[in-house]
């Protein structure tokens, strides 16, 4: 696992720092001949960095998508919007900034009088620019590009969520599912290539500054091994895939979950000889845009889910009603299947440690309403801008005393660190039996239902046969024991073992 991430995540970081460098030289050009522009060029390139690395990497995805249905109707050829595109054009703007600094304020740092020595010896715009502006600025002009080499390899690992391969795939599935041993890989592999990058660019910086090509060609070299070792390893580990087959992608979501059923999808396409990746870490909207598109094949997601961002239906209605509308309109309005249910739910609901619900007397969402503007509830980070938090605003009027969003591992963290009073749990969550909590019941139904289901997408649709022995084959009960395997503190279990244990009960 960690050979390709590490490999795709120096290939993104270098294709997009060369991008910026394309972008940047032109503009720094502009900007010294014409410095009436250059307070609103930098101010541009500076409001980019305030805008969050993840948040720029999501805009993308969708713009992408837009694009690449125009291109599609007029040309006749789409545009990847899942994958290493958006990662690219995104971590681009990001390196532009320190490029853009390093190059005017190198440039501007050449003394006046040396310039006016290189014009009094006949010296073309060219020849000064190349001769003696460059040789000048460049400590400077270097020292912006690590500045920027640093940052976008820090911030490519933020390109899981957008299901470009990364080092941030392990630090992802590690934070989920607790394997420490994961994100501290993850971190350590992409500051050991920060600081490798870091180390040989500063060679090239001082060998320039003082003519030393020695230091320069070390730093090269540096660079070249680096490159070299990465991608030799990468192709030592890689699995072979037979020529002209098309692996089956396999999208996932940013929990246990959803990484334990892309790997019994994965197991069940390789028992019948189909080449598969996984491409985990993505949004809920993300995913099924993505399997719209084509760019994923095939995941798992949930009714109440797909009822509220694919349909667009705001109110919640009765389960049988809401498998048959998206049986029917998901094909039409999307293209997408539903394959199979896979025979359990995995629904919102709030839950409490037994003993604070016992000694407050909430039983029901009813009962949480009045106790509510005295507690504190956490959320993972989807559930406030979805349907269920309106339905239970509009059914109950819940009103907290503080709300406060988390990653699911970490909501369950705040509940027993009592940092919260209240959760939104999940009915497949192991958690809830081995932490003894309570789920509160929901009288007035405002919570809908939420059966997992196979989706497919266009360009696949003979999965739907392979993998149709999954229909109805997975009790609650042995996905909650299955998440648990994973989540549990101690005996943890790796995602593959967890899906093989399952496999083994689906049969």
């Amino acid at each position: 696992m960690l050979p390709d991430r590490l490999a795709a995540h120096l290939g993104v970081s270098a294709a997009a720092i060369a991008l910026a460098i394309v972008v940047a030289v032109p503009l720094v050009m502009l900007l010294v001949a014409r410095p009436a522009l250059r307070g609103w060029v930098l101010a541009g390139a500076a409001v980019i960095q305030t805008v969050p690395a993840l948040a720029l990497l999501a805009l993308f995805y969708p713009l992408l998508l837009v694009i690449g249905e125009v291109t599609q109707r007029v040309a006749g050829f789409g545009i990847p919007a899942l994958g290493l595109l958006p990662s690219l054009l995104a971590l681009a703007l990001y390196a532009l900034l320190p490029l853009l600094r390093g190059g005017v304020d190198g440039l501007a740092s050449v003394p006046p009088e040396t310039l006016d020595a290189a014009d009094g010896i006949g010296m073309t715009r060219r020849q000064r620019l190349i001769q003696v502006e460059l040789p000048l600025a460049a400590p400077i002009v270097m020292g912006g590009l690590r500045v920027a080499a640093v940052w976008t390899i820090g911030a490519a690992t933020l390109a899981t969520t957008v299901g470009q391969k990364s080092l941030g795939d392990l630090i992802f599935a590690g934070l989920q599912i607790e394997d420490w041993s994961l994100v501290v890989t993850g971190c350590l592999a992409a500051a050991f290539l920060a600081i490798i990058v870091d180390m040989a660019l500063w060679r090239i910086e001082t060998g320039l500054g003082e003519r030393a090509w020695g230091k320069c060609l070390l730093g090269l070299g540096l660079l070249v091994v680096l490159v070299v070792g990465v991608t030799g390893w990468y192709w030592s580990k890689r699995a072979p895939v037979a020529e002209g087959e098309r692996p089956v992608v396999i999208g996932a979501k940013s929990f246990s979950e959803q990484y334990i059923l892309a790997e019994l999808i994965a197991a069940r396409l390789r028992a019948q000889g189909v080449p598969v990746t996984i491409r985990s870490g993505l949004g809920s909207v993300i995913a099924f845009r993505a399997l719209a598109a084509g760019d994923i094949d095939i995941y798992v997601d949930y009714t109440g889910t797909l009822w509220d961002s694919a349909l667009g239906n705001k109110m919640p209605a009765p389960r049988g009603v809401m498998l048959a509308t998206l049986t029917a309109e998901l094909p039409k309005r999307h293209k997408v299947e539903i394959a199979a249910s896979l025979g359990f739910e995995n629904a919102y609901a709030l839950a409490m440690k037994r003993a604070d619900a016992d000694r407050l007397g909430i039983e029901t969402l009813a009962d949480l309403a009045t106790a509510a503007p005295r507690l504190r509830m956490a959320t993972d980070t989807e559930f406030q801008s979805r349907l269920e938090w309106r339905a239970l605003q509009a059914g109950y009027g819940l009103k907290f005393a503080r709300l406060t969003s988390y990653t699911p591992t970490l909501m369950v963290r705040a509940l027993q660190s009592g940092e919260a009073d209240v959760i939104t749990a999940f009915s497949s969550d192991g958690r809830i039996a081995a932490d003894d909590l309570k789920l509160l019941a929901d009288p007035r139904g405002a919570l809908p239902a939420y059966d997992a289901v196979l989706l497919i997408g266009p360009r696949r649709p003979e999965l739907k046969a392979r993998l149709a022995g999954l229909a109805g084959k997975i009790p609650v009960e042995a996905m909650r024991e299955a998440n648990w395997q994973v989540d549990r503190d101690t005996d943890k279990r790796t995602v593959q073992q967890a899906a093989a244990w399952l496999e083994a009960r689906a049969k």
